[in-house]
């Protein structure tokens, strides 16, 4: 089968892998029929996470049909169509108990797939501890609705839960990237009373206008103004840094109100620096870390409810074996592209 694979530091390649096979009894096998491209698999091209094993089938964003299932697996069947959780956990470590599955323990727990064992762009994908990993699209659902569901959806619900937004605040959004446009999408579902996203980007800024006319528009030069004469506490009540760029975490904390709360979803290819001299007296709370995926089956539902539609977001479909012209279109984010959807020839 057809694989895209992480050679070495700044190059993939279409090569011929065989086909994967149950290892473990908690493993399944899915036919990969629709995947796509995410910002992670860029940071990995550019040699940003370590932990990738060059060698691996990339990608991490997927939906398939289960082709085999190992004796252990339950809550899925074969011919099931399925989303693939970002992240592989166990259920019954202490992380995973108490919610912090991207934290799991078991050998496989994280984000494995696509990043230290073989992912989801190919024809194939091994999903180890399968039951919790695997989630059944409804049939009311398309793959096109579902695609997102185990990563980049999944990290803006996640974002927007541990953010503890209510009614009264205003919600500031730094990106309005794939993630970002998620994470907008997940807080507008708490009905805060005002949502600013700063986006450098006129291209996005336009599409973030066209889909969704009540949220307020700002750039990174202009926000720390916009949003202090849009909010009415001096500041924002909580910011969602989602975009990751060079200067974005700084001025997250700059739009914070006093005892604000600062959420970090970006991944960054540098280190960020914590003036706490300079914040000092603003007692702000930051949350930060990976995506703890556990909510796929609740954020299916409210997709099936229709009360979430990720569908907008896809701009561009190529088939496998173009992907890395998909690659090369979402790396320099030409033609507006927000979302590549890759489908198996």
């Amino acid at each position: 089968m057809k694989a895209y694979t992480y050679i070495n530091k700044g190059e993939f390649a279409l090569i011929d892998k065989p086909k994967p096979t149950i290892i473990e009894p908690t493993d399944a096998i899915v036919r990969v029929t629709l995947g796509s491209i995410c910002s992670s698999d860029l940071h990995i091209k550019h040699g940003s996470v370590p932990r990738a094993v060059p060698g691996i089938t990339v990608g991490h964003e997927m939906v398939g049909i289960v082709e085999e299932l190992g004796s252990e697996v339950k809550g899925v069947s074969v011919g099931d169509r399925v989303t693939v959780n970002v992240e592989t956990f166990c259920g019954e470590c202490f992380y995973c108990k108490h919610g912090y599955v991207n934290n799991c323990i078991s050998p496989h727990g994280g984000w494995a797939l696509g990043c230290r064992i073989d992912g989801g762009q190919t024809e194939y994908v091994r999903v180890p501890l399968a039951e919790q990993g695997l989630n059944r699209i409804p049939d009311s659902v398309s793959d096109e609705q579902a695609l997102f569901v185990g990563d980049v959806l999944a990290t803006g619900f996640w974002a927007t839960r541990i953010s503890e937004i209510t009614e009264e605040d205003t919600v500031l959004i730094i990106g309005a990237g794939p993630t970002g446009i998620c994470t907008l999408l997940c807080v507008m579902l708490k009905q805060p009373k005002r949502i600013i996203v700063c986006e450098q980007s006129e291209e996005r800024r336009n599409f973030v206008k066209q889909h969704y006319p009540n949220v307020l528009l700002t750039t990174p030069d202009e926000c720390e103004d916009f949003v202090k004469n849009n909010s009415d506490h001096g500041c924002a009540d909580r910011v969602l840094e989602v975009a990751g760029g060079k200067d974005t975490f700084q001025l997250a904390w700059r739009t914070a109100r006093p005892n604000a709360i600062v959420t970090v979803v970006a991944l960054y290819d540098e280190a960020q620096t914590l003036p706490l001299p300079d914040m000092y007296g603003k007692n702000l709370t930051f949350k930060t870390g990976g995506v703890d995926g556990c909510d796929c089956e609740e954020v299916l539902q409210l997709i099936e409810e229709g009360k979430i539609d990720t569908t907008p977001l896809i701009t561009h479909r190529f088939p496998l074996s173009r992907i890395a012209e998909a690659y090369s279109l979402f790396e320099n984010k030409e033609d507006g592209v927000i979302k590549v959807a890759i489908y198996n020839d």
